[in-house]
């Protein structure tokens, strides 16, 4: 089963890949974020979970994943 740690993982590695290439900011949305994890797309709980966790201030959540369809942010580049 994936877990949050696989998404967080995923997740910072998106990070580090943006923010070498000089980007100042990414937009990450769950969807996305959940496909690029092998069987990720069942486990969108833990997937926004690893997002929402990743979130700091200057952060900004675009959708969140009250509405039910995932959610989307654009997280400030580089990372603290």
């Amino acid at each position: 089963m994936v877990s949050v740690d696989h998404f967080a993982y995923e997740l910072r590695s998106q990070l580090r890949t943006a923010a070498a290439q000089g980007a100042t900011s990414i937009v990450i949305a769950s969807g996305e974020l959940c496909q690029s994890v092998r069987m990720g797309s069942a486990s969108m709980d833990a997937c926004c979970e690893a997002m929402q966790q990743e979130v700091r201030p200057g952060d900004t959540v675009l959708r969140g994943k009250e509405i039910g369809v995932g959610m989307s942010v654009r997280y400030q580049l580089p990372r603290s």
